[in-house]
């Protein structure tokens, strides 16, 4: 499994050609996910390891990528610490009483992986046995940025304006929240590799939202204890950090510890190489709408983007986000073989 491209491409080798795997590759864009959607909730599919390791197969032989990504969500240990999750129709998750007080902090429920979320590893068991040595599977988990901006707020929203007056007026408050997700993510990562995981992504969908101080101050030391410590345990495991408007933030990004960097469409790919250095691995960075285009503008795009890497290794091709719900999957299946294609060395 070592010697897979996607792993060598996490490492910064050379591959045979450019691995391709696609963020959201297993959900609502496939028929045959829909097809078990409509007989269960979402959070139930999540729980229900069979169902969970269906859906993560799914994509895999249809696409041809390169690697797959475990069926879960985010925010499946935040509710096993005890918080109650809930998700709205049309509205996405919701806490309905979210962390406001030390209190609330206080009464976070020790997270123990093996015995909070024994679905989650599980399903990557049977995940695995069902991959058979075709590709790596991926784990993953939310930063602890992201994971708090939901347990403050409540719910989604534009301003995040709780976790941002938590930080500034009770910052001993925001780290102690901080500094429990930190030691809870490390487990659940180090479980998930134990379970069979060949490499995981660190997702922070709101990392964005922190100016360059508030990133160092708030963000950046609990996720280099993270890969810190899922290093120290498991040191060939590729780790992958992607967040979404942190091109701000770029340069900060490899003092995470982090192999790759998941780049999002809202930069140039070329020049954010440039800026990253030569020892990080880079993901990325089509935008997910570029699938709603013909299939030779979607060449194009590819070219495009494998041109501003310039034949560099260490590139994993993604998307910039998550495959929309709209997509049509034969485009999807169409720009795994392309990037295949333009992607082949020599």
């Amino acid at each position: 499994m070592r010697a897979h491209r996607f792993l060598r491409a996490c490492r910064g080798e050379e591959v045979d050609t450019t691995p391709v795997w696609l963020m959201r590759q297993a959900g609502r864009y496939l028929p045959q996910y829909m097809e078990i959607r409509r007989r269960t909730t979402f959070l139930e599919l999540c729980k229900t390891p069979e169902l969970a390791a269906e859906v993560t197969v799914q994509p895999v032989d249809y696409l041809g990528v390169d690697a797959a990504i475990l069926f879960s969500d985010i925010l499946i240990p935040v509710e096993a610490m005890g918080m109650r999750l809930e998700f709205a129709p049309d509205e996405g998750p919701v806490f309905p009483e979210p962390i406001r007080s030390a209190r609330d902090v206080e009464r976070l429920a020790p997270f123990d992986p093996y015995d909070r979320t024994p679905f989650t590893l599980e399903a990557i068991r049977l995940t695995v046995r069902a991959l058979d040595g075709k590709v790596p599977l991926i784990g993953f988990a939310g930063a602890p940025f992201t994971l708090a901006a939901y347990m403050v707020e409540g719910r989604g929203s534009k301003s995040w304006m709780q976790v941002k007056r938590l930080m500034a007026q009770e910052p001993g408050l925001a780290h102690a929240l901080f500094e429990t997700l930190a030691e809870t993510i490390s487990d659940y990562l180090a479980a998930q590799v134990e379970a069979g995981c060949r490499a995981v992504q660190i997702f922070d969908s709101w990392g964005g939202e922190l100016d360059a101080d508030g990133f160092r101050r708030f963000s950046l030391p609990y996720l280099q204890r993270i890969v810190s410590d899922l290093k120290s345990q498991h040191p060939h495991v590729p780790v992958i950090y992607f967040g979404t408007c942190m091109s701000h933030l770029l340069e900060l990004l490899p003092e995470t510890g982090a192999d790759v960097v998941g780049l999002d469409w809202r930069i140039d790919l070329g020049e954010a190489r440039d800026r990253l250095g030569p020892d990080v691995a880079v993901q990325g960075n089509l935008d997910p709408a570029a699938l709603f285009l013909p299939k030779e503008e979607i060449t194009a795009r590819v070219q495009k983007i494998l041109a501003r890497n310039g034949g560099r290794p260490g590139h994993i091709f993604n998307l910039g986000h998550g495959v929309y719900p709209l997509t049509d999957p034969e485009h999807a299946r169409y720009l795994v073989a392309e990037v295949h294609r333009l992607g082949a060395r020599g």
